[in-house]
């Protein structure tokens, strides 16, 4: 009689714990999330319960007891990780924290331009999104310091579309594009072509931050660079007009003068000081490095812009002064040397 009464105790209790198991279950796998995807923010060391409470107080999260004791019997709080991530509809107690503890961080991109100053790329740093900006207001100054800089600053950053997190540090993004940048100089250093006029791969990005900033058309970079390599050979001046307008700096204003081309104070003046100016005028990618550093071969000297973003190139002085006349002296007066929205591109020579 005692041995039947205990079955049937441990069979209630088996009873009850399966009936109490399964409202539990119920109850933990009833929505407990708004049924639209929600961004959240888990910072480093932020608790459970904290984080909870939280997401109940901001109403997307409706119980922060369900998640703190389904987190209880799943352990599930181990694994979370700090980062943004966005959660989607659908998810019940059960299901949230083993999601972020598989879940990728939510990211952000800011892109620095070729052929664009160091003073752009600062500013889009410096607006980008979420991006902590550890080395405060970002000056040239401030970034020379930081990378310990022994050169210009300018186009010391590599152009390209950086990926970040939320709160990483500007610094970081600072650091890869420099590395990036001295990465593929070397690269196209060491896959140069023989009889350059570069000491250098610092005066190969000089002549490479030119190039950006005179044709915005890829094919014909080496081109152009066999063009300046060949007047630097031949002991010719540069005369490019995008190096005077870097040198007269925030007092251009979009009109390049025979006075500027006249000016022997401005260092960057290419017209008048030879050889190639004191340093970058932009930022440079891999394919102006590499025109940089392998040149096109042939006979050229001068270049002048048709209007279209396109060059004519010449071999004489004579035919030069033909295609100017052309090009330019018959252009109207909304003619551009490049379409490009960034004034200061310049009209090439």
């Amino acid at each position: 009689m005692l041995k039947r009464l205990m079955s049937a105790i441990v069979g209630l209790l088996l009873l009850a714990s399966l009936v109490l198991g399964s409202a539990g279950y119920w109850w933990l796998s009833q929505n407990n999330l708004n049924q639209t995807s929600v961004v959240v923010v888990i910072e480093k060391g932020q608790t459970l319960n904290h984080m909870a409470k939280q997401w109940e107080d901001e109403g997307w999260l409706r119980s922060a007891l369900r998640l703190k004791v389904a987190a209880r019997l799943t352990g599930g709080a181990r694994d979370i990780r700090a980062g943004e991530f966005i959660i989607p509809p659908g998810l019940n107690s059960l299901t949230i924290l083993p999601y972020l503890a598989e879940a990728q961080t939510r990211t952000y991109r800011v892109s620095l331009i070729e052929g664009r100053r160091l003073s752009a790329a600062l500013e889009a740093l410096g607006q980008a999104e979420h991006l902590q900006q550890d080395l405060g207001h970002l000056t040239r100054e401030r970034v020379a310091d930081y990378l310990n800089l022994n050169v210009d600053t300018e186009a010391q950053l590599y152009p390209d579309t950086y990926v970040y997190h939320r709160n990483q540090p500007v610094s970081e993004i600072i650091t890869q594009a420099h590395n990036r940048l001295n990465q593929v100089l070397k690269e196209e250093w060491e896959a140069r072509s023989e009889n350059l006029p570069y000491s250098e791969p610092y005066e190969a990005l000089v002549m490479a931050s030119i190039i950006e900033k005179e044709t915005c058309v890829a094919s014909e970079r080496p081109v152009i660079a066999g063009v300046f390599v060949r007047r630097l050979q031949k002991n010719m001046r540069l005369e490019t007009d995008p190096t005077v307008i870097y040198g007269l700096g925030e007092s251009f204003d979009g009109n390049l003068t025979r006075a500027h081309l006249r000016d022997r104070s401005n260092p960057y003046n290419t017209y008048r000081n030879k050889g190639l100016p004191p340093g970058p005028i932009a930022l440079a990618g891999r394919e102006a490095i590499r025109a940089a550093l392998n040149p096109a071969d042939g006979t050229e000297l001068f270049f002048v812009a048709r209007g279209d973003g396109s060059h004519y190139f010449s071999s004489t002085l004579e035919e030069h002064n033909k295609a100017v006349r052309r090009y330019q002296l018959s252009r109207r007066s909304d003619y551009r040397s490049a379409p490009s929205a960034d004034q200061d591109n310049g009209e090439a020579n």
